[in-house]
């Protein structure tokens, strides 16, 4: 973007335009000396200095001269963007592969753990069958212990029986009578 005389400011960064080579001048003028050459691009200082179409700068060899105010443009020069967006665009292009690689990382983490994760999910639904297993084989363990011992309770009981009503009906033994000799 050019700048018109009334919007330039002293003390100011500012470039020469891209397209240009020109010539320092020791004045506001053609008619006065060369004082150097300045390439397209290079950063100057624009002086509060203006007289018709010239205005006075400090060139980036800290050279004071004038040249002409629409060769001034305060947007960097391409030989200023350049650098700095191909070193932005390393950068960005570096952090791009680095999250692509942990992205990867990430996916083949995420496959692992839900390969892991069905795993433990068959492991729980085995050992869930098999608990249940466990506490069925208990509880029928339990009820054929209880049963056990009402059987040997019973046996024991019937025999008792048995034992006293073979005992009442045995014959009992007789009394001696005393008048025996023996």
């Amino acid at each position: 973007m050019l700048l018109s005389s009334n919007l330039l400011a002293e003390g100011q960064s500012r470039y020469i335009s891209d397209n240009v080579f020109l010539y320092l001048l020791g004045g506001p003028g053609t008619e006065f000396r060369i004082v150097g050459s300045i390439e397209a691009g290079q950063p100057v200082t624009l002086l509060n200095e203006t007289q018709g179409d010239y205005s006075k700068i400090i060139d980036h060899k800290n050279r004071e001269g004038w040249v002409q105010t629409n060769l001034i443009s305060s947007t960097q020069s391409f030989r200023e963007q350049v650098p700095a967006l191909t070193a932005e665009l390393a950068q960005t292009k570096a952090k791009l592969t680095e999250v692509l690689g942990s992205t990867n990382n990430h996916a083949d983490e995420v496959a692992e753990l839900k390969t892991k994760l069905s795993e433990l999910e068959s492991n729980l639904a085995t050992t869930t069958q098999e608990r249940d297993k466990l506490k069925n084989a208990l509880d029928s363990s339990a009820q054929d212990e209880r049963f056990e011992l009402w059987r040997q309770g019973g046996l024991i009981a019937g025999m008792g029986l048995l034992v006293g009503i073979i005992l009442v009906y045995l014959p009992r033994p007789q009394r001696r009578s005393k008048k025996r000799w023996m």
